[in-house]
């Protein structure tokens, strides 16, 4: 719209107001973008791990499922509702640190909201997720699918472990759609062979058929050995894109799509002294540090980071990744809500040469 808009008295305002009701008229006319409420954040894991095992004195064994550090924008979380303590670490996405005491176990529950997890550290990890009792290490990547019953623990006698939490709850909550519940029996009773999911879904040569599949990803636990070796075979034959160096996605093996509607995950490569060329994107990105040293530049802000940091990117937000070794390959993981842009048709990229939507060019 353009043009001059004619002042109207107070009065006429006031009565406005008076009906919850508002001028749009008097907002800013001219061209706008995406100006997202959320700061470009680091959080440094060598800060937050001493808290982490400081926690377990203050929160009970059997309240475990709430032993977690929430990673929260001061800005993001000033614009969502954040009930239950789950305010957003950018955008729509939430992420906290969850510690497990050698072993611990907590009740089973669900919820509508998605969650997905990075195992940071600790051996023994479990997670059983519809009956499927997954054991995970260190890099291992698990989906927990919404409205799925589960429940953690560990079988360490000598370790805690520590893992990132990855949700899409301030989503849910904008919407006012989430759930929470506890399983009637506390527990769930796991039957099926241990790891099903992957045994049944984990090939990359063969897959079962799709009839009867979920929109959410049917393999519940990528391990760290199958998805590094995978990037490594990867960039032995590609080039990569020079905005995010090697990058696949973890994908639901029954569509080829993302691991759930609303949340997408991925893992990539920046081989030695890799520096990518910067572009930004709607869509908000939340990166762990799974391996080696390096920077990124964000909004014009640098930041540096190291093994198991957890960094964000907003919303239209310029930025770059670089490798600070010369010697040895570095790897991001990510989650990011491009799920959901992509199925509003929201999803946009820019490059500094003013290309949008550029083909081959990956979140």
């Amino acid at each position: 719209m353009t043009g001059t808009v004619p002042e109207a008295d107070e009065e006429f305002y006031a009565r406005l107001a008076e009906l919850s009701t508002e001028a749009r008229w008097t907002v800013d006319q001219g061209a706008w973008s995406p100006r997202p409420a959320s700061a470009a954040m680091l959080w440094r894991y060598a800060d937050l791990r001493p808290l982490a095992l400081l926690s377990a004195r203050f929160v009970r064994s059997d309240a475990a499922a709430l032993r977690v550090m929430t990673l929260k924008n001061p800005g993001g979380a000033e614009q969502i509702a954040t009930p239950h303590g789950s305010a957003p670490a950018v955008g729509h996405l939430y992420t906290g640190l969850q510690l497990l005491n050698p072993g611990e176990s907590m009740t089973a529950h669900r919820h509508a909201a998605t969650a997905l997890r990075f195992i940071i550290e600790g051996t023994g990890a479990w997670t059983v997720i519809g009956g499927d009792r997954i054991e995970a290490g260190p890099g291992d990547f698990i989906v927990t699918p919404s409205r799925s019953w589960h429940e953690h623990g560990t079988d360490s006698h000598d370790e805690p472990v520590i893992w990132q939490d990855c949700t899409d709850d301030p989503l849910v909550n904008t919407l006012d759609a989430n759930f929470y519940e506890l399983h009637p029996d506390l527990h769930q009773v796991h039957g099926k062979p241990v790891d099903a999911s992957l045994r049944a879904h984990g090939s990359a040569l063969l897959r079962p058929d799709r009839r009867g599949s979920a929109p959410a990803s049917p393999l519940l636990h990528y391990p760290w050995e199958m998805a590094y070796s995978a990037l490594r075979d990867y960039a032995e034959v590609t080039d990569g894109s020079p905005y995010d160096g090697v990058l696949m996605e973890y994908q639901n093996p029954t569509t080829a799509g993302p691991v759930t509607p609303t949340l997408g995950a991925a893992l990539q490569l920046l081989r030695p002294g890799e520096r990518t060329r910067a572009h930004r994107h709607t869509g908000s990105v939340v990166y762990q540090v799974a391996k080696g040293r390096g920077h990124s530049v964000i909004a014009g802000t640098r930041f540096d980071w190291a093994p198991n940091d957890i960094f964000c990117v907003p919303s239209w937000a310029w930025h770059q990744h670089a490798n600070d070794d010369p010697d040895d390959d570095a790897c991001l993981f990510s989650f990011t809500d491009r799920p959901v842009l992509d199925a509003l048709g929201l999803y946009v990229e820019e490059t500094p040469d003013g290309d949008t939507d550029s083909p081959g060019v990956s979140t």
